[in-house]
């Protein structure tokens, strides 16, 4: 049997794909290791955790740099790729299987594509202020962050929640809501609703272009692996900010929503993230569609 590849190829000397390689373990090992550093002491960081826990790509498999989809690595040292899953010999060089495009997993790019155009399309909404974050601590003894203060305390918090509209169409975001909160919010997503629902104004649906990135792994190329990653980091540094936590002492000031001006801040960051995420969502959209395109022509090998 022929061996097969995708028909639109780039080959990359290997100089070239061993200085990329090199580029991208630069730039991930600065997040990576501190994270591990704390993770073997017990030390947890509440703002930089979230890009390790609750997403669930494994630092060591974001630091290792990989190819994408339609690239053909060239040289003796890419045989080193065939110890991963996923990765083939052809007479031109090391490649990925294009057999990994199972049934199952093609309809994984499928829903991936449409949710992110349906978010992409929909007019995004900047009057959420982060209230969600106040909501997962209102009225609850549950408190996740429970090692560093709160800015208020649990009367003020109910009071400044209370005063506000809450609008989270975040379906992950909303899950986590106290239950005395959950009955406050404007919308009640499921998980069900999410392609409904969600929109490109909400800073966790951008800082979920990193879930969506290594979802269509092994076929996204590390490049844009690491700007969804570094995208969702600063993402959540905002995130944080305007929280009811007190973070002063890791040196995030707060964002102050509790007041005309820090909600006014808010929405400037919800701005400016909705602009920057747009290249990294266009690229998403348009992986997915490679990746199925390439399954459709796969008569084409």
């Amino acid at each position: 049997m022929p061996t097969r590849t995708f028909s639109s190829t780039t080959t990359l000397s290997q100089s070239e794909w061993m200085r990329r390689e090199q580029r991208h373990l630069t730039r991930m090992d600065e997040w990576v290791d501190p994270h591990q550093k704390r993770a073997s002491i017990g030390e947890k960081h509440p703002v930089y955790d979230f890009l390790f826990g609750y997403y669930s790509f494994r630092p060591g498999l974001l630091r290792r740099w990989q190819p994408g989809i339609g690239t053909i690595l060239e040289g003796p040292q890419a045989d080193k790729f065939l110890a991963r899953p996923g990765y083939l010999k052809t007479t031109k060089g090391i490649t990925l299987d294009p057999n990994l495009r199972t049934p199952k997993r093609l309809q994984t790019v499928q829903w991936i594509g449409s949710f992110l155009r349906s978010c992409f399309e929909r007019s995004p909404q900047f009057a959420c202020y982060g209230l969600h974050e106040w909501a997962m601590v209102y009225r609850t003894p549950n408190i996740r962050h429970n090692n560093f203060p709160l800015r208020f305390s649990p009367e003020e918090i109910a009071q400044i929640t209370e005063a506000q509209t809450i609008r989270c169409s975040h379906f992950d975001a909303f899950r986590f809501f106290s239950p005395k909160a959950k009955p406050l919010n404007y919308l009640q997503p499921t998980k069900d609703t999410r392609i409904q629902l969600e929109q490109c104004g909400c800073l966790h649906v951008n800082m979920d272009l990193y879930k969506w990135a290594y979802k269509l792994s092994p076929w996204t190329p590390s490049e844009l692996m690491a700007n969804a990653f570094f995208l969702a980091l600063k993402i959540r540094e905002i995130d944080m900010r305007a929280s009811p936590y007190d973070l002063s002492s890791l040196g995030f000031t707060p964002i102050e929503i509790e007041t005309i001006e820090g909600r006014a801040e808010y929405e400037k960051y919800q701005r400016q993230f909705t602009k920057k995420a747009i290249p990294i969502r266009n690229q998403l959209i348009a992986l997915s569609d490679e990746i199925l395109g390439e399954s459709a022509n796969s008569h084409s090998f």
